[in-house]
């Protein structure tokens, strides 16, 4: 602190001058910390009110706003916005409320969505899963295998619009042609994240079982570990699975599919290879998500569990209101 300094080097019975210069700051600043400390002493060193106009708003209005947000909405309204806060106000301006929520980092259009899963076994089956991620059974193949349905080849006019001002924005048109849909059934090795996919027509247990013998002789003579949700045409397969006893099923808990690590890899390939495309055919749509694979597959890494802990969390009384 500056201030201390001064005070400090005076008493070794420095001069001004050369105090402000050892310091950097002006020599009149030095004489009027000196003569604050020795008329006042240490109280001296404190910051004296100021004048000033007195704020319009203060904390008070601050808890008023955060009551109003845990209100509902002016009734027809899904949402508070910034004008709707400041006439429920009053006294207000929007202005100072758009602040208030950027100061506090309240999105009053961000939404978060979740899912409870009421498993009464959901912590063995997290468990297990889980456990599969972080120490694998030696020797054995761990997959987590999934199907996107219903992918729609769209066929869209799309192309490059040049504004006034000489920017170039790419575009696609609103109308579209739909061209089919394909569903993919993908699984993805743990220990390598390469992904082993397929398409077909529909999803029934058939197409899920032909997927599963391509996948088995893909790694013959291995122990396959294979990770799966509740869909109904992944359970009841015993008498596959006595066929085939090199492999075991793994279920994740009711509504907590999102512990399969291809759920993560369907995400990319939506932002990556699908979002934004325009197909002419179902053939083009099946042949374009062939090549990401292959190019995915050319540098892919597996995923890394870094969540120390998997909760399940109960909502007690919980309930859903209309508003």
């Amino acid at each position: 602190m500056k201030r201390a300094r001064i005070v400090l080097l005076a008493a070794d019975g420095r001069s001004t001058r050369s105090i402000a210069k050892e310091v950097g700051v002006q020599p009149r600043i030095v004489s009027l910390w000196r003569h604050r400390y020795a008329d006042h002493g240490l109280e001296g060193l404190q910051d004296k009110p100021r004048p000033g106009k007195q704020p319009i708003y203060t904390k008070t209005t601050d808890k008023r706003i955060l009551k109003l947000l845990d209100k509902p909405p002016p009734q027809g309204f899904a949402r508070w916005t910034g004008p709707l806060l400041a006439e429920a106000l009053g006294d207000v301006d929007v202005q100072y409320v758009w602040r208030f929520l950027r100061s506090h980092k309240i999105d009053l259009v961000a939404r978060k969505s979740w899912c409870e899963s009421n498993d009464p076994n959901f912590t063995a089956k997290a468990a297990d899963v889980v456990g599969l991620y972080v120490a694998p059974p030696a020797k054995a193949i761990v997959l987590c295998v999934d199907e996107k349905p219903s992918i729609q080849a769209l066929e869209r006019a799309q192309g490059y619009l040049k504004l006034p001002n000489g920017r170039a924005l790419t575009g696609q048109s609103h109308d579209y042609k739909r061209d089919g849909t394909t569903t993919l059934f993908a699984a993805l090795e743990v220990a390598t994240g390469k992904i082993i996919a397929t398409h077909s027509k529909r999803r029934r247990r058939v197409e899920f079982l032909d997927f599963m013998n391509s996948v088995t002789a893909t790694f013959p003579n291995r122990k396959l570990h294979v990770i799966l949700d509740n869909l109904n045409t992944h359970k009841k397969n015993e008498d596959w699975l006595k066929a085939h006893p090199n492999v075991q099923f793994h279920f994740t808990p009711t509504s907590a599919s999102w512990l399969n690590q291809v759920e993560v890899w369907f995400s990319i390939l939506q932002g990556q290879s699908l979002s934004g495309t325009s197909f002419t055919s179902l053939k083009q749509l099946q042949e374009h998500i062939d090549a990401y694979v292959n190019a995915y597959n050319d540098r892919a890494e597996p995923f890394v569990w870094t969540k120390k802990k998997v909760r399940q969390r109960r909502f007690k009384g919980r309930r859903i209101t209309q508003l």
